[in-house]
């Protein structure tokens, strides 16, 4: 049995992740924690060696034979239709209107897992891989009141590198920004509460432990001293199938910013098509994650609240040679929120952009189809064609700022649905500006933290 003591201890004057949490309602985690807990987190890595600065990971499709979720029944376009609806849960949520602390966090479903452990020995958990989350965090023994889990729960009685973090430290009070748990006495664990916007949550207390991560090469990086959340109190539409969140957002608590020195910051990612999710798509860390060569497209990354999101600023869009702005100068919403207006997510399967801006690209691509469109099979889809065949579609760029044009393929802009029907992977948003993966798939796209910046370079993710 570890030393480093219980989650919590059953008894008069301890209390559980439900007890902690209460005279404190508020005070919800907050994944977008003050800039100052940096300084924090990245002292913990200062002994990581060098030699394990790069390594390449699988990223698994939700929809791939390699996933837990893989039902072999369903058809490719019943799988996109389950995709759509996850894309809608999750973009209902996902406003630049939301505020306070339960609207900073999307929906609890993604579409790609990561194989993580922690602890010592080594606990595998499957975990939802998620760009619009930042704390990771598990199902832990004893559980009060867990969802359906197919995979043992991690307990952390049984990993000599589990350390619980006190409430009167400084790592809980950053999660705490505006209450605190003084009340409590300093004995008793850190206690969090995490709600998504789906209305899903997990409470539990954080502590610190060690995170393996596998590599395609077999030689497992471990990290020590990793914040996580160990989740006591959990329900909501989580699956069976995972275990819970990896948060590769880029708040302070996420996987990325904890690992931040040994990793110079940097991370990407090589999403397969979507008709090839029998190919395992790839994640990398370090110097593995470097963009580079002819073809390379950069931009900003924009710094703004929350900053569990990735957000760029977005001049426009053309259609073939025609281009349309999105700044207004007599809009001015638009024009206040104008930089980092587009948040590039991973879990979101469509690309969701303003509804006057879309408007004008569907116009335009009709003009240049030389078809007549059929009813859309389902929303959020607008612009369908009836075809068993590919279609000649005209390019659209995405003009970021700095001059940064971004040619999307056909793949990236229209999905075949049915047999005989293929959409615009692109819909109408009144209050969401989002880049998805579809949009993605197939461009090697690097984040680099230190210098804020993303680049996206054409690459055939398969190989």
């Amino acid at each position: 049995m570890a030393s480093n003591g219980y989650c919590w201890k059953k008894g008069p004057g301890y209390p559980t992740p439900l007890e902690a949490m209460s005279g404190t309602k508020e005070a919800l985690l907050y994944v977008t924690c003050v800039y100052s807990v940096y300084i924090i987190l990245f002292c913990c890595f200062c002994t990581i060696e060098s030699k394990h600065s790069s390594f390449t990971m699988e990223l698994i499709h939700r929809d791939s034979p390699k996933s837990p979720f893989y039902n072999c029944s369903l058809t490719n376009s019943h799988r996109l239709r389950n995709a759509l609806d996850r894309t809608l849960r999750r973009t209902n949520h996902f406003t630049r209107k939301t505020s306070g602390v339960q609207g900073n966090v999307i929906s609890a479903q993604g579409e790609y897992l990561l194989n993580i452990s922690i602890g010592t020995p080594p606990f595998q958990i499957l975990g939802i891989a998620d760009t619009g989350s930042d704390l990771i965090w598990t199902q832990c023994n004893p559980c009060s009141n867990c969802f359906k889990q197919d995979r043992p729960l991690f307990d952390p009685q049984n990993s000599s590198s589990y350390k619980r973090i006190p409430c009167n430290s400084s790592v809980c009070a950053s999660f705490f920004p505006r209450y605190s748990c003084q009340s409590l006495e300093a004995n008793v664990a850190c206690p969090y509460k995490l709600s998504y916007g789906d209305e899903s949550f997990t409470i539990g207390f954080i502590a610190f432990e060690t995170v393996t991560l596998g590599s395609t090469l077999n030689r497992p990086v471990s990290i020590p001293n990793v914040v996580f959340g160990c989740g006591h109190h959990n329900d909501g539409i989580f699956s069976n199938k995972s275990s819970g969140i990896v948060g590769l957002g880029g708040g302070a608590h996420s996987l990325i910013s904890q690992m931040g020195p040994s990793i110079g910051g940097k991370f990407s990612y090589c999403l397969v098509p979507i008709s090839e999710v029998d190919r395992s798509s790839k994640i990398n860390f370090g110097s593995n994650a470097m963009v580079l060569g002819d073809g390379v497209v950069t931009t900003d990354l924009v710094a703004k609240f929350p900053p569990t999101y990735y957000y760029v600023t977005v001049d426009g869009f053309s259609v073939g040679d025609k281009r349309f702005s999105y700044y207004n100068p007599s809009n001015s919403y638009e024009s206040i929120d104008f930089e980092g207006n587009m948040i590039i997510d991973s879990g979101t399967t469509l690309s969701l952009i303003p509804r006057s801006l879309y408007e004008q690209l569907e116009l335009e691509l009709m003009k240049g189809i030389p078809m007549e469109p059929t009813e859309p099979p389902m929303e959020p889809l607008k612009l369908c064609y009836k075809t068993e065949m590919d279609i000649d579609v005209p390019i659209v760029t995405v003009h970021f700022k700095g001059a940064a044009d971004l040619q999307l393929k056909p793949i990236n802009t229209f999905i075949r649905v049915e047999d005989d029907i293929m959409c615009f992977s692109f819909a109408p948003s009144d209050d969401t500006f989002i880049f998805g993966n579809v949009a993605q798939m197939n461009f090697l796209v690097g984040y680099d933290l230190e210098q804020r910046t993303i680049s996206f370079k054409p690459t055939d993710c398969t190989k």
